[in-house]
């Protein structure tokens, strides 16, 4: 009896002591999902459409997936990032971080993502450096970073090496004093020079500092390992459906080709030409419900600014509008600024409102703007050739690659209305994107007062942001 009796009170014991929930389902019990980050163009910003940026983006969908709210948070610094996730503060880190030993020690990361390299940064004007050896200056790097982490370790074998690790400020403000001569270098990942390149033409990269590295996640050490794994499986289902690859394409795709000369002249003209026809561009975008900034980027694109421009073919004007094009529009005089303007951005609103409902933005203003320069029927046979091949004709990135096919005789015989330059859309669109974004960042939407800035950086539905800045606002 006494033996029954202790065995059904441990049946009983043990039915009334059940595992704590894990790290992921205490994530949705919660129904949020706190992630750290940084504030910088590669990781997350706020642009005149709210938060963005490659880090957000991925932080996003994954809330979504695990179908919880996102709630961001910027800490004053990379150190800072790695405190809090030490301590436990927040469920896991999307900071563009590159996998190092010594971080390993600290925390777990996830699946990569992204390969940078370490590129040692220098001011066009100034002498080249070829190697550490030739280095006359200091290097200024952010403390706590795996920049610091490469140094440090070169400087076993370059004992002369001087850096300083500065804290509290990010990547991209090194770069700008560095542009700007307050600095004599830094080291920056390749994908922030290409990013900063836009708008600081005289950066160059003197050579690479050390091989690619991994980018990934970043969770506690001391927490379970459900949510890193939930997080691993929600990367490769990304990077099998070429999710991941899109938003690359979307956040980095378009700044790999540089021009040095042709950027600063764009720079130039936005001084000397543009405030002549911004009013212009504004109006016209306000009827058309465009953003103002893509249709300067356009019009740049076509003519320079230009009203008088023409072309051997006999477009002319701002818009570059062809005879027939300007008929259909109404557009008596093409060389008129504002008629041309006014022409243009009917017809670029047209061809994006032409397109099939499935394609979403942006994906859906590139696919306008390659149908704007190449033609739209010629757009949609790109969009055919990219079905038949198995890639997704809703996607830019997949047409973009499918567009040069229609120059090749293989391919434009089997499509409706045959051969085109495919190759000039291609470019054509990745200018006018460089062109934007460096309008973007020069000439921010305007906030007339508290009440829409408020309403123009607000979070979307679902997302919790919160900055931790430093005494000095950086």
């Amino acid at each position: 009896m006494l033996r029954i009796w202790l065995t059904t009170g441990l049946a009983l014991l043990l039915g009334t002591c059940s595992l704590p929930p894990s790290l992921l389902e205490q994530v949705q019990s919660r129904g949020e999902l706190h992630v750290l980050t940084r504030n910088s163009p590669t990781t997350y910003y706020i642009d005149a459409d709210g938060p963005t940026g490659m880090e957000f983006d991925l932080a996003q969908r994954f809330a979504d997936h695990l179908g919880v709210d996102l709630r961001i948070t910027v800490p004053d610094g990379v150190n800072e990032i790695f405190r809090q996730l030490e301590s436990g503060e927040a469920h896991l880190a999307a900071a563009g971080l590159s996998i190092t030993d010594r971080r390993q020690e600290r925390v777990r990361f996830g699946e990569p993502y992204q390969e940078v390299t370490q590129q040692l940064v220098y001011r066009f004007g100034r002498s080249r450096p070829r190697s550490l050896d030739e280095l006359d200056g200091t290097v200024a790097v952010v403390a706590g970073s795996s920049h610091e982490e490469t140094l440090q370790q070169l400087a076993e074998d370059y004992p002369e090496l001087e850096w300083k690790a500065i804290d509290g400020v990010e990547s991209e403000e090194l770069l700008i004093r560095v542009a700007e001569r307050e600095l004599d270098y830094t080291v920056a990942d390749s994908v922030e020079l290409h990013m900063n390149r836009r708008y600081y033409p005289e950066l160059r990269a003197a050579f690479d500092l050390a091989e690619p590295e991994p980018l990934a996640w970043a969770f506690p050490k001391n927490r379970d390992n459900s949510l890193r794994t939930a997080a691993n499986e929600f990367i490769q289902r990304m990077e099998r459906r070429g999710t991941l690859a899109q938003l690359h394409d979307r956040h980095f795709g378009h700044t790999e080709r540089f021009d040095y000369v042709g950027t600063r002249i764009f720079m130039r003209h936005i001084d000397n030409r543009l405030p002549t026809y911004r009013h212009l561009f504004e109006t016209a975008a306000d009827d058309n419900s465009l953003d103002w900034r893509l249709l300067a980027a356009i019009g740049y694109q076509e003519s320079h600014w230009n009203p008088r421009a023409v072309s051997p073919t006999g477009v002319r004007g701002i818009m570059m509008l062809t005879q027939r094009t300007a008929s259909d529009l109404g557009v008596q005089n093409r060389i008129d600024p504002q008629e041309s303007i006014f022409g243009g951005a009917r017809y670029f609103r047209q061809v994006r409102d032409r397109l099939p409902p499935e394609i979403e933005e942006p994906d859906r203003s590139w696919m306008a703007l390659a149908a704007y320069n190449v033609g739209f029927y010629h757009l949609m046979d790109a969009r055919m050739l990219t079905e038949q091949k198995g890639a997704n004709p809703d996607r830019w990135m997949d047409v973009r690659d499918h567009l040069p096919l229609l120059s090749q005789r293989q391919y434009y015989t089997q499509t409706r209305y045959g051969y085109a330059r495919g190759r000039e859309p291609v470019i054509y669109v990745d200018n006018i994107r460089r062109y934007y974004d460096i309008l973007s960042w020069m000439m921010p939407k305007e906030d007339d007062d508290e009440e829409r800035l408020a309403e123009e950086t607000r979070a979307p539905d679902g997302v919790v942001i919160e900055e931790e800045l430093g005494e000095d606002g950086d």
